[in-house]
């Protein structure tokens, strides 16, 4: 990782057009934290570029108190590169990464708005089941 990255994240997510401004930079600050305490930060991420520029990333983490359950708390593709397996082959990267940390479980959170439900058929296509609704969140 690198201090660009930081921006990169904030092109991503700004790109989607899904996430407010407070959360674009909570989703930039993750990279600021991992820059500076590095493992020890808890963040983990995968990023793909597709010419030398990053297009997609993940950030995902062990959750704490637990033994072997991760959260996948951002995975984000530039608006103009997705639908092109970009996000699939970035969310089994990070499976891969989490499995090799020893983790058997990964948790996704996602919103029940309306604009969220191509997300969810993602999820739904990877693999992952839905284990509670939480309604407007």
């Amino acid at each position: 990782m690198n201090p660009s990255d930081a921006h990169a994240v904030r092109r991503i997510v700004e790109s989607s057009g899904f996430f407010l401004p407070h959360e674009i930079e909570i989703a930039e600050e993750l990279v600021r934290e991992r820059l500076a305490r590095g493992t020890g930060s808890g963040y983990h991420f995968v990023f793909a570029d597709r010419g030398g520029d990053t297009v997609g990333y993940s950030c995902f983490g062990p959750i704490c108190c637990t033994q072997w359950s991760f959260d996948l708390y951002w995975i984000a593709v530039r608006d103009a590169c997705r639908g092109g397996g970009i996000g699939r082959r970035i969310l089994l990267e990070s499976e891969e990464r989490i499995r090799a940390a020893g983790g058997r479980r990964v948790y996704i959170e996602t919103s029940s708005r309306d604009l969220y439900l191509p997300t969810r058929r993602f999820y739904l296509r990877c693999g992952y089941e839905v284990e509670a609704i939480v309604e407007e969140f």
